[in-house]
């Protein structure tokens, strides 16, 4: 193993994670405001809004994330949308996971044991301030793992961006190996950051769920 080209190229992989640790984070915020539009929407009484937020959670979760990147970077110039592969790559991500987090927020709210609604709505609380200062309280601490499992696949899956030019970690680790013929040192560089941010994300949701025990 070639340790002095691993320790050549780690500067260059450094400045490439923090890429994706960028793209990663803007496509979580993305996602989440996403993920609670849809959410509300397949909860609501309204058919017109449970059909939208049935599709769009359908539609994304349905389809490979890659097929939606390339529809959306090589296709979007057809009718007119015309991105750079950065904001493809965080509006394709966040779109696709907002799919998947709709359901676990979704799914949280609707675990929250129903006696505590009824309890709110008998002392004269509204169904929106019922579900703000009763059901989503109780629903947060049931959202963080699984949250949490959809940032790690988050993370991970930003390698995909690198199939639309993003110089984030994969694509930077196939640059490398085009020129060094080394896949094993320069993947197993690209690994070890992986690792490391995934770690961090987990540590976080471990914190995040502790905090809420003690509540």
């Amino acid at each position: 193993m070639d340790f002095s080209l691993m320790q050549r190229v780690f500067p260059f992989f450094v400045e490439a994670a923090l890429v994706t640790i960028q793209i990663s984070a803007l496509a979580l915020i993305l996602g989440l405001a996403m993920a609670a539009l849809a959410a509300a929407a397949k909860l609501s009484r309204s058919w017109v809004l449970r059909a939208v937020g049935t599709a769009y959670v359908s539609l994304f979760r349905g389809t490979p994330c890659l097929i939606q990147l390339f529809v959306l970077y090589f296709g979007g110039p057809q009718i007119g949308i015309n991105l750079e592969p950065f904001a493809a790559g965080v509006i394709g991500l966040g779109a696709n996971i907002g799919a998947y987090m709709a359901e676990s927020i979704r799914g949280a709210i609707l675990a929250v044991d129903k006696g505590q609604t009824e309890a709110a709505r008998t002392i004269g609380f509204g169904r929106a301030q019922t579900m703000r200062l009763v059901v989503l309280p109780q629903a947060a601490r049931l959202m963080i793992r699984p949250l949490g499992v959809n940032t790690v696949a988050l993370v991970k899956g930003s390698a995909l961006v690198s199939t639309i030019s993003v110089v984030e970690l994969t694509y930077t680790a196939q640059r490398f190996i085009g020129s060094t013929y080394k896949p094993f040192e320069i993947f197993g560089v690209a690994a070890l950051l992986y690792m490391i941010i995934v770690y961090a994300v987990a540590r976080t949701v471990d914190m995040l769920d502790r905090r809420y025990a003690q509540v």
